[in-house]
């Protein structure tokens, strides 16, 4: 049964591992979105997926789309946009307030899976609660525009790494990391903000301007 305060969950075509870490998701998730092909990953559950949206071109063989999902939104071939972008605009649209997680986001192909990342910076997604999850990885984006600091929970050991888009980012303090940033900038291109690493069970950062793509990778399994 969906859960009206979960997460929206959105299977987009890439490469996901289930090592039993995906049940749990989808168990108190309020709705689940497939992106095209990312249909696959719900048929070992058979799970009916609430929405699936794309052009439709990479469904397992087989599989109709209307005995598949609750709602098939179908784009022609010829679109300017991912099957993963149309999934994401739709879900902050229909589901406000709710975080979005996105699933099999990550692996495949390098341009598609730069171009999954990437499209969080859409100004219509910009700012929305979203995240790339899988069992051991997640990755979202701080803006200067985030009130107050981000909280990252986790583990001491975990491995946080600060990755500036488009720009230098400002970065105004951090806590809970080995390598501290304080009123520190963060160039474009170098990798001055990759593998810090958590010291607390709880980090913490201040972004004073710019964009950053946030990595976390956890010791452990777990949902957070």
């Amino acid at each position: 049964m969906a859960q009206q305060d979960g997460p929206v969950l959105v299977f987009a075509n890439g490469v996901l591992a289930d090592s039993g870490w995906v049940g749990p998701y989808l168990a108190r998730a309020a709705a689940v979105i497939a992106a095209d092909g990312g249909l696959r990953h719900l048929l070992p559950f058979g799970r009916r997926t609430d929405v699936l949206i794309g052009d439709l071109d990479s469904l397992p063989p087989g599989v109709v789309a209307e005995e598949a999902a609750g709602r098939v939104i179908r784009y022609p071939g010829d679109k300017n946009e991912t099957d993963l972008e149309l999934a994401l605009l739709y879900a902050v649209a229909q589901y406000p307030g709710h975080e979005v997680l996105i699933l099999g986001g990550f692996g495949g192909r390098l341009d598609h899976m730069l171009a999954n990342i990437l499209v969080l910076a859409h100004p219509r997604l910009l700012g929305q609660l979203i995240r790339f999850v899988d069992d051991r990885e997640s990755a979202w984006l701080l803006t200067a525009d985030t009130p107050d600091e981000t909280t990252i929970p986790g583990a001491p050991g975990d491995i946080v790494s600060l990755l500036p888009l488009g720009g230098p980012a400002h970065v105004l303090a951090t806590t809970g990391l080995r390598w501290p940033l304080q009123d520190e900038t963060l160039a474009f291109g170098p990798a001055r903000g990759v593998s810090n690493e958590m010291t607390d069970a709880v980090a913490t950062v201040r972004l004073g301007a710019g964009v950053v793509l946030c990595v976390q990778v956890r010791q452990l399994s777990v949902i957070s």
